[in-house]
C-alpha cells in the first residue's frame, strides 16, 4: 500500500498540475508550438535545396549537400543544438542580444533540413522517368520538368513522412532548454522540470508528457490514414462519380 501511496504522490499530485497547468497552455503549449512550427518551414525550403542538389548531375553540388546530411543526420541533436546555441552566441548577440530563442530555432532547422532533404530526395527519385521525359517531349526544359512535373508529384509521395518530421521536431523541441531561454521563453519541457523542481515531485512533468502526447498521437494517427489514402488511392465510387460528371460536361 505504500509503494501506491509513494507513486501517487510523485506522479499525481493534483495540486502541482493545477497549479502549473496556466503557465503551460499560456506559454509552453505556444513556444513548443513555435519552436516546431518554425523549424519545419525553415527545415522544408532549405531540405529542398538539399534534395535539388543532392539530385544534381554536378558533383561540386551533390557533395556539398551529401557531406552536409551526412554531419546532421550523424550528430546527436542535442550536440548540434549545444554547438550552434553556444558556438555563435558571441556573434548574433550583436544582433538580437544574448536571446537563445532564435539559435535554437536555427539548429533545430538545419537537423530538420538534413532528414527532410533526404525525404524530398526519395520522392522525386521515386517518380518514373517517363514523367520528365514527357515533358521534354513537350517542350519543357530539364529544370522547368523537374520543378513543374517531377517535384511536385515527388512531395506529395512524401507528406505523411514530413508529418512524421514535424512530429519528431515537436518532441526535439525539448532539448532547447539546454540553452539556457528566458522565462518566457520556456517550452513543455522546461516548465514542466521547473516546477518537478520546485514542488519535488514529477508530476508536473507528467503533465507536460500528456501535452506530448496530446500533440503527437493524433497527427501519428493522421499520418497513417493520410499514408493509407495515398496507397490505395481514390475510392472507386469517387472515381465513378467524377467520371459521370465528366461525361455531363
Amino acid at each position: 500500500m505504500d509503494v501506491w501511496s509513494t507513486l501517487g504522490d510523485t506522479f499525481l499530485d493534483w495540486e502541482s498540475m493545477k497549479a502549473v497547468l496556466p503557465e503551460m497552455l499560456k506559454v509552453g503549449l505556444v513556444n513548443t508550438l513555435i519552436l516546431a512550427a518554425a523549424s519545419v518551414v525553415l527545415g522544408t525550403l532549405l531540405g529542398m535545396v538539399v534534395a535539388v542538389m543532392g539530385l544534381s548531375r554536378h558533383f561540386w553540388l551533390r557533395w556539398p549537400a551529401k557531406i552536409y546530411t551526412d554531419i546532421f543526420r550523424g550528430l546527436p541533436a542535442i550536440l548540434t543544438i549545444l554547438l550552434i546555441g553556444q558556438g555563435l552566441s558571441p556573434i548574433t548577440r550583436h544582433w538580437w542580444g544574448p536571446n537563445p530563442y532564435p539559435l535554437g530555432i536555427l539548429a533545430l532547422s538545419l537537423i530538420a533540413a538534413a532528414y527532410i532533404g533526404e525525404i524530398f530526395r526519395s520522392g522525386i527519385q521515386s517518380v518514373e522517368k517517363g514523367q520528365l521525359e514527357a515533358a521534354r517531349a513537350l517542350g519543357f526544359g530539364y529544370s522547368t520538368g523537374m520543378r513543374l512535373v517531377v517535384i511536385p508529384q515527388g512531395v506529395r509521395r512524401v507528406l505523411p513522412a514530413l508529418v512524421n518530421q514535424f512530429i519528431a521536431l515537436i518532441k526535439e523541441s525539448s532539448l532547447v532548454y539546454f540553452l539556457g531561454l528566458l522565462a518566457s521563453q520556456r517550452e513543455l519541457f522546461r516548465i514542466g522540470q521547473d516546477a518537478a523542481a520546485t514542488n519535488g515531485n514529477l508530476s508536473p512533468l507528467l503533465l507536460a508528457g500528456i501535452f506530448y502526447l496530446v500533440i503527437t498521437v493524433p497527427l501519428t494517427h493522421l499520418v497513417n490514414w493520410f499514408d493509407k489514402r495515398l496507397r490505395e488511392g481514390r475510392p472507386a465510387d469517387l472515381e465513378v462519380e467524377e467520371l459521370v460528371h465528366a461525361d455531363h460536361r
